[in-house]
């Protein structure tokens, strides 16, 4: 599982961040991207999930491998 965030679509709420700082970082101007290549450690499938229902932009994806 890996998590994206398109550049396009955040506006910069931070929330991935907050909800899932393992998953998540964010630029100097809040702006998220997911940390590494984005791929989701086991056990933490959760709350990237969260961090999806919880982006307002709709900006984060979930893919499987």
């Amino acid at each position: 599982m890996k998590v994206h965030v398109d550049q396009e679509k955040c506006q910069g709420h931070s929330r991935c961040y907050i909800l899932a700082p393992e998953l998540f970082d964010v630029d100097d101007l809040g702006n998220g991207f997911e940390r590494g290549d984005g791929t989701v450690p086991e056990g933490l499938e959760d709350k990237a999930q969260l961090a999806v229902d919880n982006c307002p932009e709709f900006a984060i994806t979930i893919t499987t491998d």
